[in-house]
């Protein structure tokens, strides 16, 4: 039997473009209630509305970079009170959306810049880590709720240009499978979706704006596209309580492997 997602809290970080605002819509339309952080308040505002628009019981905002303890903190704080000023309705937080991450450059070692290496492993590592230990007192045990990490093909396979990024999302891949260990016997349930070639701002973000270089890595191809991941998140969170879905990678048609992509001309 389905999960009901209806008037459950659901916590989204990076929420602002991407995957996270395409996860925003798609818990909106099961009438879910949000909660929703990313660096670009401004975005996020935005989203929030669309969401309400969609379906959303409520749609909540707040500043939050993963990347710095006092703003995972103090975001943390601001959903715990937003959640208690309507427990007797809504009860504690049922899912939680790792999303924020991000790859920053791609250099091969020789050329790395500790300070893409150390953006890479604050927000893929150091933020998920942060904010799942914040969140975890919020989450109710023997009640179907969920952890759910986004990782990315990269954890699984490593490609020249992108040794912090596959090592980070390496890490993300093992942080769900401790959490899953931790969390034995607690009922909360932990798994990654990891996606292969998708076009949304990650490309830009990685080549710092150049938007010749982000769409030549799409160039010929027909890739995942944000909402193909949201509807996913959506599915796994909305299995029965006894169900699990420990991980997914998730690829397009024309992605047999990294590396091997088929482009038209």
């Amino acid at each position: 039997m389905k999960f009901s997602l209806k008037n459950k809290w659901v916590l989204i970080t990076g929420a602002s473009s991407g995957f996270g605002a395409a996860a925003a819509a798609a818990f909106a339309a099961e009438g879910a209630m949000l909660l929703l952080g990313a660096r670009r308040v401004d975005r996020l505002k935005k989203v929030a509305a669309t969401a309400k628009k969609t379906g959303a019981a409520e749609a909540h905002f707040h500043e939050l970079d993963v990347a710095k303890a006092a703003s995972v903190k103090t975001f943390m704080a601001w959903a715990k009170q937003t959640i208690e000023k309507r427990k007797a309705e809504s009860g504690k937080l049922h899912v939680l959306i790792n999303n924020a991450g991000g790859a920053h450059g791609l250099d091969a070692v020789a050329d790395g810049k500790d300070a893409d290496w150390e953006t890479t492993f604050q927000t893929n590592v150091l933020g998920i880590l942060r904010v799942t230990r914040a969140a975890l007192p919020l989450l109710p045990h023997d009640a179907g709720a969920s952890i759910i990490n986004i990782g990315s093909i990269a954890g699984r396979t490593a490609y020249a240009g992108a040794a912090a990024y596959c090592a980070a999302k390496a890490g993300e891949l093992q942080i769900t499978r401790v959490l899953r260990h931790e969390l034995f016997g607690t009922g909360i349930r932990v798994g990654t979706v990891d996606p292969g070639l998708a076009e949304t701002e990650f490309s830009l973000v990685r080549f710092k704006g150049d938007a010749r270089k982000a769409k030549e890595i799409y160039a010929g191809t027909n890739p995942l596209v944000a909402t193909d991941i949201a509807e996913i998140l959506v599915w796994v969170a909305s299995r029965p309580p006894h169900v699990n879905i420990d991980e997914i990678l998730v690829k397009p048609v024309d992605q047999a492997e990294m590396g091997k992509v088929f482009r038209r001309k």
